[in-house]
């Protein structure tokens, strides 16, 4: 298999799963702002939107979209046990992975990261925000994961809550949540997972401003 993925994106809720199920994958970066892989391919003959991840299952066959990549990991490796396997807990699993990527990935987290949203459409999105994160919390209260054991949809949650440190979310006004984050940074996937992307992350934002000042630097005055 070869996973596509940017540093500290949503992707690496797929590589936290990969570990977590022992799998084997080449990791091919891609600079989502280029849209280029570290070696120089355009990455949108590989996905038409320019999005990351996309998983090629080892025999050409992509698949996109974070949900549907992790719902088919768990499916190819059960032994790992990454998702239910009754028809009530696969529900479970669905519903969750709705809400992290439907309000809290694209509607919480995304405005908060773009660069070009203003001030007063990131106050909007707080506090359309905050009810999203006061029903999480409630949930997992008492609660080690979202279903009874560690799933695809932590992968996906834990690695979506971590961008809050780089935003306005302040996390511990939901101690449920915070203690959850603290808990899955410590999970041995996440923590490999989060110690190889993090260099990268870094190297990419150096990179990003030096292009960024070379531009300014060119700009006629």
């Amino acid at each position: 298999m070869k996973l596509y993925f940017g540093p500290l994106a949503c992707s690496m809720a797929t590589r936290v799963a990969l570990y977590e199920a022992g799998a084997t994958a080449t990791f091919v970066e891609v600079d989502t702002r280029t849209k280029r892989t570290a070696e120089g391919e355009d990455y949108l003959r590989v996905n038409p939107l320019g999005l990351v991840p996309a998983l090629d299952q080892g025999d050409g066959t992509l698949v996109y979209e974070s949900a549907a990549i992790l719902q088919y990991l768990a499916d190819r490796f059960p032994a790992a046990r990454l998702a239910p396997t009754d028809p009530m807990g696969r529900v479970r699993l669905q519903q969750w992975l709705s809400f992290i990527g439907a309000e809290l990935h694209r509607g919480l987290f995304a405005a908060l990261l773009d660069r070009e949203a203003s001030e007063s459409v990131k106050s909007y999105v707080i506090a359309k925000g905050v009810p999203r994160l006061d029903y999480l919390n409630t949930h997992l209260t008492g609660r080690e994961f979202l279903l009874d054991s560690f799933s695809v949809a932590d992968a996906y949650l834990a690695t979506v809550l971590s961008w809050s440190v780089v935003t306005p979310v302040d996390l511990k006004k939901w101690p449920a949540v915070s203690a959850y984050v603290e808990r899955m940074r410590e999970r041995p996937s996440m923590a490999r997972a989060l110690g190889e992307e993090l260099p990268m992350y870094i190297a990419e934002q150096q990179r990003k401003r030096a292009t960024e000042s070379a531009a300014a630097h060119a700009a006629p005055p």
